[in-house]
């Protein structure tokens, strides 16, 4: 029987730091539109924005998601969970 690793593997391929830094851009299909979602990591954030679904403050720091439609560039930034329950919460449901 060999020893047990007790040390993780390396991924083979380098981590991409920018993209770490930045976030990731999806598409996503709300209201019969596309929608542009950046998952903003906290330590990416660096200003005080006001959430549409919950108008409460996303502090820096704190991990959150732009938001705007695929033709446009009128961003929004949402905290995650408020993104996820859109269909509950924003200016639409009020």
């Amino acid at each position: 029987m060999s020893p047990r690793r007790n040390r993780r593997e390396r991924p083979s391929a380098p981590l991409d730091t920018l993209r770490a830094l930045r976030g990731v851009a999806a598409v996503q299909r709300w209201q019969g539109r596309d929608w542009t979602v950046w998952t903003i990591p906290g330590g990416a954030s660096d200003k005080t924005y006001r959430c549409p679904g919950c108008d409460h403050e996303i502090q820096p720091g704190v991990a959150h998601v732009v938001v705007w439609p695929a033709d446009e560039t009128d961003r929004r930034h949402w905290h995650r969970a408020c993104w996820q329950a859109r269909d509950r919460r924003g200016p639409a449901a009020r």
